[in-house]
């Protein structure tokens, strides 16, 4: 039996005796990670290994190191980085981070890396300066107390996120990208972002669309691996949208893609691995219906599809013409 067996199976029977005794029960998972934390400061060994780019201060006169690069070094504590107020750059991926408290020290902070801690929020004090942060792979919850004024990129991937809410578009006025894949998301709604440019969302449980109307700036949209099966919930305000994902998704008609038609700039389109990609026609009928488009999938259209399209369409016009004229006539009679 391996070390880890066996203390799997030690920490069942210890859960077993606390249950006849009445003792209310931990999840394992929280017992060995109760037991895992122990303290681990932010030394000024770890410091010294991982500063960098020697930089002048703001008045010009002295000189600091304005990086820190301190990641898988198992860090719990990093109350330290209050007295090194002149970071601009810190890294702290990998370690074992709950609390980015001592942070709000850091007033010229421009950039913050912490993927891949332990961290449920974002929370933080506002950081006046701070343009990119990424909290990937952590147990974020919600995105509450993300309020920094020239924030333009927020990641947040691969956390536990159902909910987008309190992004204040008053606030975030320069947030440009949200990376928000591979969390709880069932919704849309909540992003109140008319500057947002490019929004990712692929890898939720995303079942409709709402709240769109206001990224009326938004290019780069991706909703690739969900469960979406209608393409309602585009709004005819979203003119800058030129490049849409929605691969592995459950479209399964065709004529969905005409709801599509509100988005003027739309020039590619991903669909591949829905129902509705098997049609014969499927190719074709996504020009029909879009004749802006340039490219579906991974193909560009040639001219010849462009040409059969345009006859298609004008055909199908003759017809409803056709079709009117002839309920006009039975009306008259």
């Amino acid at each position: 039996m391996s070390d880890e067996e066996f203390e799997d199976e030690s920490s069942a029977n210890e859960q077993e005796k606390e249950g006849e005794e009445g003792e209310e029960e931990k999840d394992p998972t929280e017992q060995e990670e109760e037991e895992s934390l122990s303290p681990h400061l932010l030394t000024e060994e770890i410091m010294k290994g991982g500063l960098s780019l020697l930089c002048k201060t703001g008045n010009g006169l002295a000189h600091a190191y304005v990086k820190l690069e301190a990641k898988e070094k198992d860090l719990t504590d990093i109350s330290l980085l209050q007295n090194y107020i002149h970071l601009r750059y810190v890294d702290l991926s990998e370690n074992r981070l709950r609390d980015l408290s001592p942070l709000g020290s850091l007033t010229h902070l421009l950039w913050l890396k912490v993927d891949g801690n332990r961290l449920i929020s974002t929370c933080l004090p506002e950081l006046p300066y701070l343009q990119i942060a990424s909290f990937a792979h952590n147990r974020i919850r919600d995105t509450e107390g993300i309020t920094h004024p020239r924030l333009g990129s927020l990641n947040l991937k691969g956390n536990e996120i159902q909910v987008i809410s309190a992004l204040d578009p008053g606030k975030l006025t320069n947030l440009h990208t949200v990376e928000l894949r591979g969390n709880k998301l069932e919704t849309t709604t909540g992003l109140h972002l008319p500057k947002l440019k490019n929004l990712y969302l692929a890898q939720n449980f995303i079942t409709h669309l709402e709240g769109l109307e206001e990224l009326v700036q938004l290019t780069t949209l991706h909703l690739r691996d969900n469960r979406l099966v209608t393409l309602d919930g585009f709004s005819k305000s979203m003119k800058c949208l030129q490049y849409l994902n929605l691969r592995g998704n459950g479209i399964l008609n065709l004529q969905e893609m005409a709801k599509l038609q509100v988005l003027p700039m739309l020039r590619a389109l991903v669909l591949m691995d829905n129902p509705c990609s098997d049609e014969s026609e499927y190719r074709m009928e996504a020009l029909v219906l879009l004749p802006h488009l340039e490219r579906l999938d991974k193909d560009f259209f040639e001219e010849d599809e462009r040409a059969e399209a345009e006859e298609t369409r004008q055909r199908r016009r003759d017809e409803e013409q056709e079709m009117e004229e002839s309920a006009q006539g039975e009306v008259t009679e």
